[in-house]
């Protein structure tokens, strides 16, 4: 005896077809819902996203940090308003984001402010500077660097992008 679906399928399949991808693109349209609104609560924020990895101060306001992880390569912020309602949520790891950063005036908590936390920190042997490494894909496509340089003083010096080495393959190959 032939199931249901199966009766159905031989006697309507466009009518199958169409319900099939009814089905697949409601299930799109959630995953692609943003996950918080602006104007809701801070606690629904928290709720909703978890606890932040970081916050930062922000005015009367506060910037809420969800970082990726080591191998990340997108960073979140959620800014809250001094009425502890959500302002804007969104991806931080831009070229627009990273060239905003403004060498000779921004602080370090400036660059925390507007990327949030590095992917690395270092000092390297020839250059004076401490560098904050961000591991992002640029353009949605290329796996980039920013590299953000602080004199002593916590003060930007200059920014430089290039190829992220965390996915260099070349020296693995013989």
């Amino acid at each position: 005896m032939p199931s249901p679906v199966s009766l159905m399928q031989r006697a309507c399949p466009k009518l199958v077809a169409a319900l099939l991808a009814a089905a697949a693109l409601s299930g799109c349209a959630s995953l692609l819902q943003p996950p918080v609104q602006p104007g809701e609560p801070e606690e629904q924020v928290v709720a909703r996203l978890g606890a932040p990895t970081n916050v930062y101060p922000d005015g009367n306001g506060r910037v809420f940090e969800y970082a990726a992880g080591a191998f990340g390569q997108y960073q979140y912020m959620a800014r809250i308003g001094p009425d502890h309602r959500l302002i804007s949520y969104e991806q931080v790891w831009t070229l627009q984001n990273f060239h905003a950063i403004r060498p000779k005036q921004d602080t370090k908590l400036d660059v925390l402010r507007r990327v949030g936390r590095p992917t690395e920190v270092t000092r390297y042997a020839r250059i004076p500077f401490e560098a904050w490494n961000y591991g992002f894909k640029e353009s949605g496509v290329w796996n980039s660097q920013m590299t953000v340089y602080f004199n002593d003083q916590g003060i930007v010096e200059k920014i430089e992008n290039g190829p992220d080495p965390r996915f260099d393959d070349s020296r693995f190959r013989n």
